[in-house]
């Protein structure tokens, strides 16, 4: 079934009217006559709806529905920006495993440096980015994208969560799976996962983070920092929603 994205009003409309975004895409993949057509807000509301080629318009066939988010403790995924399509495909793959919330850090050794003029645009591009990936993987819920931070302005969001940082420390962390796994028995309902950039962090960097946050292995080899990003997130996804189950 083709997807679109609509403003929450639209839901309640018989004849809904299209963002230009998504009067752009039906256009494009070109419904037959009679066709259903899902249309959702990217906060849990969804309709189904059925295209007349005589009127060239979506009419209501279904009522309102409301998806819930993913049951168990939210993930939010902080990660150090990294170079063009590389980020791009973070945040597609973070929007399809679920994640409630993406916060793009630029850190001392991150190589993108976003000025402070640029970054609204940046995250209306990465906004655009998520939608599209909400969009073919049948997801009710959009995450929530930051601006860039700067890593200091990122520690306050960190605190609020319970957090898991990607370090190498001596003597080793252990990995992240099992520090999840240790970590569900506690009272913390919003887990997070923090991942540097390809240069890693500064001593000073590294040093604020291990005050608020345990520190983990993401295996035996060295991985880029958007697969660690990716990597991470999966596994707090993953025990979030076992953990739920057993409750």
């Amino acid at each position: 079934m083709h997807r679109l994205l609509v403003c929450t009003e639209e839901l309640s409309r018989e004849r809904p009217n299209l963002s230009r975004d998504a009067a752009m895409h039906l256009k494009v993949v070109r419904p037959k006559d009679g066709e259903s057509v899902e249309l959702f807000d990217g906060r849990g509301n969804l309709r189904e709806f059925r295209w007349s080629a005589s009127d060239c318009a979506l009419s209501a066939a279904g009522p309102l529905r409301s998806s819930p988010r993913r049951t168990g403790r939210t993930v939010t995924l902080f990660a150090c920006v990294t170079k063009g399509s590389r980020w791009d495909w973070v945040v597609e793959k973070a929007t399809e495993l679920g994640v409630v919330r993406i916060v793009p850090v630029i850190s001392a050794r991150t190589i993108v440096r976003i000025p402070a003029s640029e970054r609204a645009a940046k995250r209306g591009r990465w906004m655009r980015i998520a939608e599209e990936a909400a969009r073919q993987s049948d997801a009710a819920w959009l995450p929530e994208i930051s601006e860039a931070v700067d890593f200091n302005d990122s520690l306050p969001l960190v605190k609020k969560t319970k957090c898991f940082v990607g370090a190498l420390t001596n003597p080793a962390p252990r990995p992240v799976f099992e520090e999840v796994l240790a970590a569900r028995s506690g009272p913390a309902s919003e887990w997070s996962v923090y991942v540097g950039p390809e240069g890693d962090f500064i001593p000073e960097e590294l040093a604020a983070l291990l005050k608020i946050a345990t520190p983990v292995s993401f295996g035996p080899t060295v991985l880029r920092a958007e697969t660690a990003a990716i990597f991470g997130a999966s596994v707090l996804v993953s025990a979030s929603d076992s953990s739920s189950s057993q409750t």
